[in-house]
Formats: C-alpha cells, structure tokens, sequence
C-alpha cells in the first residue's frame, strides 16, 4: 500500500506546476472581484442610461473666470499656473436644449463649468493662448459641422462628450485578462494532473508486462 500510494505523489515539478496553476486561478478570480467592484461597475454605471447622438455647436466663448492647475518642471518642482475657461455648447440630436460639451468623463469630473483643460504650462499665458487655438478650432474648424458626441441622461443631463473614458475596448480588456489568466491557470493544472495520470498508468503496464 506504502507503494502504491508514493507512486501516486507528485514530483517537485509536478508540484511546482500545480501551485502555479492554483495561484493563476487565485490570481484571475481575484482581479475579477477587484475590478468589478473598484472599476467595471462604475464604469457601467456611468454607461447607463447614456448613448450617442450629433452635436452643432451652437456658441464658444471664454469666460472671464480662470482656474488653477498644477504643472510639473521636475522630479521636485511643482507649481500652480492658471487657465481661461472656454465653454463649448451645442444642441444635441436627442434634445433641443444646449448642453456643455467635455473632452471626456475625466475632464467633466475635473472641472465642470469649463469644456477644455490645457496641458498645464508654467507661463499664464502659455495656457491662454492654448485655450484660445482651441476655441478658434471650434469655431473656425468644427463651425456648424455636426459630429457624434455622447451623452448620460442619468448622471449629468445638461453635458455631453466628444469621447468616451471607457469605451468597449476598455471594457473588454479589462473583463478579458483576468479570464485567460484564469482559464490558463485552470488548463496547468488539468494538464498536470493528466500528465500524472498517464505516467502512473504507463508505469503499471510496463510493471504488468515484467510479471
């Protein structure tokens, strides 16, 4: 019996592999868990409710309000400069009132009141003059050219998005690693375990055959 069963026990190899096989397994559930709860769900719930329409602008204008932002000029310099706000409103397919255009759901939550954030420069003027190719960009270049834009009824109704922070591919990305990183975890162990499974059973009949 004390034959049979050491015959049974796995090699360091074989053991190796398995526990690599369980901890890609551990390892895919858990970036499952992790990013349904802290990212997927909120990035669906941000996508609920929303969708697609055109967008004309109607008027673009800055305001005479400025906002602080933070540049970087090295690994221990950082310092606080200050942009124009420009507004973007356009009317929207789905509805006739105007509405504020962003950038995206990042720019939205970073400053609500405004459609544009520069790349913060250490010069004022640096960031105003940016700020201003912008606005001659939606004037001059977009006009009354409509273009698809994104909206969310639910969350923000009186703002739209030129694009979308999480878009499909994102979504899938982040849905899709943790399954293979599962699913290979799962296809070690299965091969680990059949490999031994055939090495007892070709040990047997060659001891069968010696009889």
């Amino acid at each position: 019996m004390a034959r049979s069963r050491a015959v049974y026990e796995y090699t360091e190899a074989e053991d190796k592999s398995m526990r690599l096989g369980f901890l890609l397994i551990a390892a895919g559930l858990l970036s499952l868990l992790g990013l349904g709860c802290c990212w997927l769900r909120p990035a669906l719930q941000e996508r609920g409710g929303g969708g697609s329409a055109n967008c004309t602008v109607l008027a673009v204008r800055q305001l005479g309000e400025r906002f602080a932002c933070t540049f970087s000029c090295g690994a221990a310099c950082r310092g606080t400069a200050r942009y124009p706000c420009l507004q973007v409103l356009v009317r929207t397919s789905r509805s006739s009132a105007p509405a504020l255009l962003h950038e995206d759901e990042r720019q939205l939550r970073t400053n609500p009141k405004c459609s544009y954030i520069p790349p913060c420069a250490r010069d004022d003027q640096e960031n105003s003059e940016n700020v201003t190719y912008k606005q001659k960009f939606w004037k001059e270049k977009v006009g009354s050219q409509p273009f698809t834009c994104y909206f969310n009824q639910h969350l923000r109704p009186d703002d739209v998005m030129l694009k979308r922070t999480h878009d499909e591919t994102v979504l899938l990305h982040c849905f899709l690693w943790p399954v293979v990183t599962f699913l290979v975890g799962v296809l070690i162990v299965v091969l680990t375990i059949c490999a031994k499974s055939l090495a007892v059973r070709a040990e047997a009949i060659k001891k069968k055959k010696h009889l």
